[in-house]
């Protein structure tokens, strides 16, 4: 019984990986884990050091956001969209990115802008520290 309740559980939980070497996503993801423990929720922040454990390597894991929901990995928009609907603070911001206009727009900015953007700084941050 115990396992059972233990994996249900696990299910449940949201879980987040997340370059912590970039300030930018440091200082969002901060943001959300302080709300997600100040509300009780289910959710677990991992950082790149765990990306092996999510079948990814350090590079993936810096070049987007992944997020585990009821058991999917996700990456990019539909990750956010998961961890915002995880959390009722940000419900609205994931309704509101999953509307049809919105949704393909939100995803081109992430996957051809933000994203690469973030994972570029990422690299030269690395190679200052090389």
């Amino acid at each position: 019984m115990q396992q059972r309740d233990e994996t249900a559980v696990m299910r449940d939980e949201t879980r987040v990986l997340y370059n912590e070497t970039c300030p930018v996503c440091r200082f969002e993801i901060d943001s959300y884990a302080k709300q997600a423990r100040a509300a009780n929720l289910p959710i677990r922040f991992e950082t790149l050091g765990q990306a092996a454990v999510w079948g990814l390597t350090p590079d993936q894991a810096a070049r987007r956001l992944h997020v585990i929901s009821q058991g999917k990995l996700l990456s990019g928009i539909p990750a956010f969209q998961a961890l915002w609907q995880a959390m009722p603070r940000w419900r609205w911001l994931a309704r509101l990115t999953a509307l049809p206009i919105v949704q393909p727009l939100a995803c081109a900015v992430y996957d051809h802008v933000l994203a690469p953007v973030l994972y570029r700084a990422h690299l030269r941050r690395q190679s200052k520290r090389g």
